[in-house]
């Protein structure tokens, strides 16, 4: 695999685990109510649907090559996103007090 479509790869994993954290955070807060069965649909769809989507992605930038790295970068781009977020609510939670 030619640099160039690498670095499109690594990149585009980043910003699709930023856009799984926000997507999780909006299906969390679109889950708390309802009763358990469609709780349970809901989310195993959601889960499906986030990890074709990702897929026919990485089909499109490079052929649907998957490396270890990739998932690293993903893991990566998630957990960014959870200290970004957290530090945010913290703030917002000192300034109401």
């Amino acid at each position: 695999m030619i640099l160039k479509v690498q670095i499109l790869s690594i990149l585009f994993s980043f910003l699709y685990g930023n856009i799984i954290f926000w997507l999780l955070e909006l299906n969390y807060k679109l889950l708390y109510e309802g009763k358990l069965f469609y709780r349970v649909v809901v989310s195993f769809l959601f889960v499906i649907v986030i990890s074709l989507i990702y897929f026919i992605c990485m089909i499109k930038i490079n052929n649907g090559i998957l490396h270890i790295y990739f998932y690293l970068i993903l893991l990566t781009g998630y957990l960014l996103s959870f200290v970004i977020y957290r530090k945010i609510n913290c703030k917002k939670k000192d300034a109401m007090i």
